[in-house]
C-alpha cells in the first residue's frame, strides 16, 4: 500500500491567475481543438477523455491526502489546522509528493475552491461530467467554488436542459475563451467558432445558473482589423452580458504558430499604445446596459489597474487609459520597460521611487543608442517571459 505521503493525482499544465490557489484536478488532457494560432500550449498534445472513475479515483486521493494533512496537524498538536508550522514541515521534507504539497497549500489558503483542468471539460458526456461533480461534492462537501475552462463551440452543443443538470451537480462557473467577437479575426486565428456561437454559448452558461467569464484578447486583430476586433467584441459582450470580462493581451512567443505569420508579414502586430487605444475603443463600445466586472489580471496585460464593475466604474477605467495616454512619451517607455520587468503594476508606480524611475530611464536612454528595435526587442523579450 502507497504511504500517504507519495499519493498524487494528475494535474495539467495550466489554470487562470485567479485559480492559482485552488485544487487542481484534471478532467480531459490537453485542448480537443488546439488549432488555435495565438495559443502556445498543448500544441504537438494529444488530446484524450478521461473515464469518470479515473477522475473519481484522482478525487479520491485528493480527499485521502487532505484527511492525512489533517491527521498530522493534530499529531503537531495544531487541532487540525494548516497552520505555518504544518506548512513548513510538509515543504521541506521532500519525501511528500508534488499532489500532497499541492493539496496543503490548497487547505493552507483556504480558498474552498476547485478548479477542474484542462481546456474544454464540457466535451465529456453530460452523465460522466455530472457524475464527476456530485463525487467531488460528496468528498468535499464544504467546497465554496468549482471552476473549469470550456470552449464556446463545445458549450452551444449542450441543451439548456444539460447545462442546468451540470450545474445541479455542483459546478458554479466557467472560463471561456472568447478572445474577439468579430467574425473575420476568428477565422484568421483558427478559433473554430463564430460571433453567433459565443452569444448563443455564453447566454447558455448564465440561463443555467453559471457565473461566467469571458476572455478578450486585445491586439489579435492586429494592424489591419483592431477598429473591428474592439468594436465588434463589444458588442457581442453586450449580448452576453457575462459576469467578468478578463483582458489578455496578445503575446506570440515563437512557439505559437501565429508567429509564423508574424515573421512572414501577413499579421502585424500593435505597439503597446496602439494595443491601449484598442481597449479604450473597446470599453467604449460596452453599452450602459452591461453589468460585467472587468479584470486587467495578467503581466502581459500593460495596464493591470483597468478594472472595475460595469457601468458604474467605466468612466474610472478610461481615466485610467488616458493617464497613461497623456504620460510624456518617455514616460511611457520608462514605465513599459518597468512592467515588463515585473516592477510597476501601475502608472502611479512611476516616481514612488526616484532611484527605480532613473535607473530605468538610463536604461531605456542606453537601448536607445542602439536605435528604436532594440528597445522593443527588449521589452517583447520580456514581456513573452510570461506567455
Amino acid at each position: 500500500m502507497v504511504h500517504e505521503s507519495k499519493l498524487s493525482f494528475e494535474q495539467g499544465p495550466i489554470r487562470p491567475p485567479n485559480e492559482a490557489r485552488s485544487l487542481l484536478l484534471r478532467i480531459t488532457r490537453n485542448c480537443p481543438w488546439n488549432q488555435c494560432l495565438f495559443c502556445p500550449v498543448y500544441k504537438g498534445q494529444k488530446f484524450s477523455l478521461r473515464t469518470a472513475e479515473e477522475v473519481k479515483t484522482d478525487i479520491q486521493t485528493a480527499k485521502d491526502i487532505a484527511d492525512d494533512i489533517k491527521a498530522l496537524s493534530w499529531k503537531m498538536g495544531d487541532s487540525g489546522l494548516i497552520t505555518n508550522r504544518v506548512m513548513a514541515y510538509i515543504l521541506r521534507d521532500h519525501n511528500y509528493s508534488y499532489s500532497y504539497k499541492g493539496v496543503a497549500l490548497w487547505l493552507y489558503s483556504g480558498t474552498g475552491e476547485c478548479f477542474l483542468q484542462d481546456a474544454d471539460n464540457f466535451i465529456m458526456r453530460t452523465e460522466d461530467l455530472v457524475e464527476v461533480l456530485r463525487f467531488l461534492r460528496v468528498k468535499f462537501p464544504d467546497l465554496r467554488r468549482v471552476t473549469t475552462y470550456s470552449r464556446s463551440r463545445t458549450v452551444s452543443r449542450k441543451s439548456l436542459a444539460e447545462m442546468k443538470e451540470i450545474r445541479e451537480a455542483g459546478l458554479d462557473r466557467v472560463h471561456i475563451g472568447l478572445e474577439s467577437g468579430y467574425d473575420p479575426v476568428l477565422k484568421f486565428i483558427k478559433k473554430g467558432v463564430t460571433a453567433a456561437r459565443h452569444i448563443d454559448a455564453g447566454r447558455k452558461v448564465i440561463d443555467a445558473g453559471m457565473s461566467l467569464s469571458e476572455y478578450v484578447m486585445p491586439g489579435l486583430g492586429g494592424e489591419a482589423m483592431w477598429k473591428e476586433h474592439a468594436v465588434e467584441t463589444a458588442r457581442v459582450l453586450n449580448r452576453i452580458n457575462p459576469h467578468y470580462i478578463r483582458l489578455r493581451s496578445l503575446r506570440v512567443p515563437t512557439r505559437a504558430p501565429l508567429y509564423q505569420k508574424l515573421v512572414s508579414g501577413e499579421f502585424r502586430m500593435l505597439t503597446d499604445d496602439q494595443v491601449v487605444e484598442e481597449i479604450r475603443l473597446f470599453i467604449e463600445s460596452l453599452n450602459d446596459g452591461i453589468t460585467s466586472t472587468i479584470t486587467s489580471d495578467h503581466i502581459m496585460n500593460l495596464l493591470e489597474e483597468i478594472k472595475g464593475k460595469l457601468p458604474e466604474e467605466k468612466e474610472n477605467m478610461l481615466a485610467v487609459i488616458r493617464t497613461y495616454q497623456d504620460l510624456p512619451e518617455s514616460d511611457r517607455m520608462i514605465y513599459r520597460i518597468g512592467r515588463r520587468g515585473g516592477v510597476y503594476s501601475s502608472t502611479d508606480d512611476l516616481h514612488r521611487d526616484e532611484t527605480t524611475y532613473h535607473k530605468i530611464k538610463e536604461l531605456a536612454s542606453e537601448l536607445s543608442a542602439k536605435g528604436l528595435d532594440e528597445i522593443e526587442r527588449f521589452i517583447n523579450e520580456m514581456a513573452d517571459r510570461y506567455v
